[in-house]
C-alpha cells in the first residue's frame, strides 16, 4: 500500500521481514501512535549520546557515536512501522496524522542540534546544528505547505528526512575512527554542513515543484 496518496514511498515496505514484524506489532496490539511516539524517545537517547561526547574520554568515545547511531536507526524503524501498522495492519486513527508528523518534527531538531555540540573541533559548531534542525524543519513546512495549496506530496530530496539520518548515522559510525586515529573530531561538522546544503538545495526544489504544479493546473 505505498502508493497511498501523501505517504512516503518506501521500497522496505515489501521487505518480507518488515511485514513480519509489523504484523507481529499489529497482532501484540501495539498501537501506530504510540511507535511514532517511541521514535522522539530514541531520538532523545541518540542527542544524549551526542551531547555527551565532546566531554568523554576512553571507550566511551566510540562507544557513544556508536550507540547514536543505533538510536537514529531505531529512531527511523519507528517511523517506518508506526505507518505499517496503521496502514497496512488497519490501526489507523483520525489523529493518527498528528501522531505521524509531529513527533519528525521534534526528532529531527532534537538530533541535529546535539550534533552540533558532539564536535569541538570548530568552536561554532552549535550553529550548524542549530541551522540545519531549522532547515529539516522548513523542508518538511514546504512539503506540507504545498500539500495544502493543492500540490502531491513531495518527499524528494536531495536532503529528505531519510537523506539526513542516514547522513548523521555514517558519521556517527566515521567520528570514533577519527578520534581514535587522527586525535580529531571534524566528520560532524562536515556532516552537518553537507546537511544544510542539501536542506537548501531541497527546499528550493520542492518550492519550484509546487509552483510548476499548481500554475501549471490553473492553466488547465
Amino acid at each position: 500500500m505505498s502508493d497511498i496518496v501523501g505517504r512516503r514511498p518506501l521500497k522496505v515496505r515489501n521487505a518480507n521481514l518488515a511485514k513480519k514484524i509489523a504484523k507481529w506489532l499489529s497482532d501484540k496490539n501495539v498501537k501506530p501512535n504510540t511507535i511514532s511516539i517511541c521514535s522522539v524517545v530514541f531520538a532523545l537517547l541518540s542527542a544524549i549520546c551526542l551531547l555527551y561526547l565532546s566531554y568523554s574520554e576512553g571507550y566511551m568515545l566510540w562507544l557513544l557515536p556508536l550507540l547514536a547511531a543505533v538510536f537514529i536507526q531505531c529512531r527511523l524503524l519507528c517511523n517506518l512501522f508506526d505507518g505499517m501498522v496503521a496502514v497496512e495492519g488497519g490501526q489507523s486513527t483520525a489523529s493518527g496524522e498528528l501522531f505521524n508528523d509531529i513527533p519528525d518534527r521534534l526528532a529531527d531538531p532534537i538530533i541535529l542540534i546535539a550534533a552540533g555540540y558532539a564536535s569541538t573541533a570548530i568552536e561554532w559548531c552549535y550553529t550548524l546544528g542549530w541551522t540545519a534542525a531549522l532547515l529539516a524543519v522548513l523542508t518538511a513546512y514546504i512539503r506540507t505547505l504545498a500539500v495544502s495549496a493543492g500540490a502531491p506530496s513531495n518527499f524528494t530530496g536531495p536532503m529528505a528526512k531519510q537523506h539526513r539520518m542516514a547522513l548523521l548515522t555514517i558519521a556517527c559510525l566515521a567520528t570514533p575512527i577519527e578520534l581514535l586515529l587522527l586525535g580529531s573530531n571534524y566528520t560532524m561538522p562536515i556532516a552537518l554542513i553537507v546537511v544544510i546544503v542539501g536542506c537548501i538545495v531541497t527546499i528550493v526544489n520542492r518550492i519550484r515543484q509546487a509552483y510548476i504544479y499548481l500554475e501549471g493546473s490553473t492553466n488547465v
